[in-house]
């Protein structure tokens, strides 16, 4: 039962999250949300910081690394395109989401640092997956995810911005610059990618 009250207080701040930026949630108004008192918040969080770190923790675990379903569909583990693919969609669904989860954070959560070294190394295990495939070239499975993560995460924040659109500037979306860049990264040496 407590965990399902976490996990709908958890809820409710992301939806206050996501109408209203960071200043639209308090642990009074989340309480309010799931219709109760306006301390038993408290009791799974210390302060609004541990609420939204929560949130964050969340969304990393559920969107940025994905786990695999049970049955069926979506069994096997995501590849390394699919989990970009998959980050900038959840990012220009769920922007507040987004930024709160990419922010800076001033104070150490266990949580949200469990969560953020558990999604790094399923995208490193991905990429690493991809290189031994050769559908990504050789080299440090580090820096090769850090180039698709920035990639993925700055065309997802330009999107966002305004700055970037298939109609508009840049020619393409961000889900087309990450097709882009996994064109290019798996052309043979010497040649010249065409995009996907």
């Amino acid at each position: 039962m407590a965990e399902n009250r976490r996990d709908s207080l958890i809820d409710a701040a992301a939806e206050l999250l996501d109408r209203g930026g960071p200043a639209a949630v308090t642990l009074r108004e989340v309480g309010r949300a799931v219709g109760v008192s306006h301390n038993a918040p408290y009791r799974h969080f210390t302060d609004k910081d541990d609420l939204l770190a929560a949130i964050a923790s969340r969304e990393l675990r559920r969107h940025v690394s994905p786990r695999p379903g049970p049955t069926g569909e979506g069994t096997s583990e995501p590849t390394a395109r699919a989990l970009m693919i998959s980050y900038v969609r959840w990012a220009l669904r769920h922007p507040e989401r987004f930024r709160l989860t990419f922010g800076r954070w001033t104070r150490d959560h266990a949580e949200l640092q469990a969560a953020a070294d558990e999604a790094r190394a399923r995208l490193v295990d991905a990429v690493t997956r991809a290189q031994a495939a050769s559908d990504l070239p050789a080299g440090d499975p580090e820096r090769v995810t850090a180039l698709l993560q920035a990639l993925a995460h700055g065309a997802a924040d330009l999107a966002l911005s305004g700055h970037l659109a298939a109609d508009g500037k840049g020619h393409a979306g961000p889900e087309e610059l990450v097709a882009d860049l996994f064109g290019y990264l798996q052309a043979p040496t010497g040649t010249t990618a065409r995009p996907r």
